[in-house]
């Protein structure tokens, strides 16, 4: 009986799976992580773990923080248009941002990258968009993961997720504990739609041409308009939070101001908001004509163009402001703090939009 031939071996690659093209992306991006170094973080990629000194960056005695988040559908559109350099800086945007709302600086970050096969020009353009925003917040990119999954992803989709950590000395944290009724309500101005609501802007936009000018910005294309990267709040804010001048942040996100300014109030406290006081920009104009969507379902989804809330002092709202147009940001006066049951109220020109925490 004539004996079968041995199988031919098998390989990963011919599973899908490229260690090289893996290990390359690597070496290739070596020299983003190396440009985030910071005092506390001075190892190379390519470890296990990183290792993270709190003394060395001149910390006594801190409290560590830790948020993780993604970018959602936004990827959708990056992918269709062929643009990914943004998106990192979403994905780190929304870690280090909501770090920020604790009183805590951005030390360190990681990002988790997954696709069913590795195209190094994509990732690569993906990571330098995070190393990018890591510099800007001043947080070490001390790792990360990419993972190769065939048969998990479609042909050239990927998704994104982040994960950072920062500090705060014990006592200086923000709980939003010293909120008090007559405070003033400040806003930072958002870049866009952050990374927030994209399902329903998808949904919005369908069979649109996205590289046909924005009808609502016909100096920049629509694509270029719904995937400007989400705005880091870090330089401009932090040293106003160190000195005490900030009671309480809100960073607006899913939900919008209705339903995150809540989380940081005390019982007791109300946010009223004067919806007037700020015009959306054109892009949310644009969005709530097309979809006849209420401005109470709009500031529920959207950020509205605003992207951080802020809260002081009645007699810090001016000095505060000041040094936030100083630092480079739009600064929006909203509203104040009342006596009253945990939530937000938001009056416009004919509409009134309401949650209770």
């Amino acid at each position: 009986m004539q004996e079968s031939p041995p199988p031919r071996p098998s390989t990963y690659a011919e599973a899908g799976v490229s260690i090289a093209a893996g290990n390359a992306l690597v070496r290739a991006i070596a020299p983003l992580a190396r440009a985030t170094r910071r005092p506390g973080a001075d190892a190379e990629l390519g470890g296990f773990g990183a290792f993270f000194d709190p003394r060395a960056a001149g910390f006594r005695d801190p409290l560590l923080v830790a948020a993780t988040d993604g970018v959602g559908t936004k990827l959708r559109l990056a992918i269709a248009t062929g643009r990914h350099g943004g998106v990192g800086q979403d994905l780190v945007a929304m870690c280090v941002n909501d770090l920020l709302v604790q009183g805590a600086e951005p030390l360190f970050f990681l990002d988790y990258f997954a696709t069913g096969r590795l195209d190094p020009d994509v990732a690569e353009a993906v990571i330098a968009g995070i190393a990018r925003a890591c510099a800007e917040a001043g947080c070490a990119l001390v790792g990360g993961e990419t993972a190769e999954m065939p048969g998990m992803y479609a042909a050239g989709d990927y998704d994104l997720a982040g994960f950072a950590v920062g500090a705060v000395e014990r006592g200086q944290q923000l709980t939003g504990a010293a909120i008090r009724p007559g405070d003033a309500v400040l806003g930072l101005a958002s870049s866009g739609a952050h990374s927030n609501g994209y399902s329903l802007i998808r949904r919005l936009v369908e069979g649109l041409d996205l590289d046909a000018p924005a009808p609502f910005a016909p100096h920049e294309t629509l694509a270029d308009a719904l995937l400007r990267p989400t705005r880091l709040y870090v330089r401009s804010l932090l040293p106003l939070i160190r000195a005490g001048q900030v009671r309480g942040l809100a960073h607006v996100t899913g939900g919008g101001l209705l339903e995150n300014l809540p989380r940081v109030l005390p019982e007791g406290t109300r946010a009223l908001l004067d919806g007037s006081a700020w015009r959306w920009p054109p892009l949310f104009g644009w969005l709530a004509e097309r979809g006849a969507v209420t401005p109470a379902e709009m500031l529920r989804t959207f950020n509205c163009g605003v992207g951080m809330a802020v809260v002081v002092a009645p007699g810090e709202a001016d000095a505060v402001a000041a040094a936030l147009r100083a630092a480079g940001e739009t600064v929006l006066a909203l509203g104040r703090i009342e006596a009253g049951r945990r939530g937000v109220e938001i009056a416009g020109d004919g509409w009134t939009a309401a949650h209770d925490a």
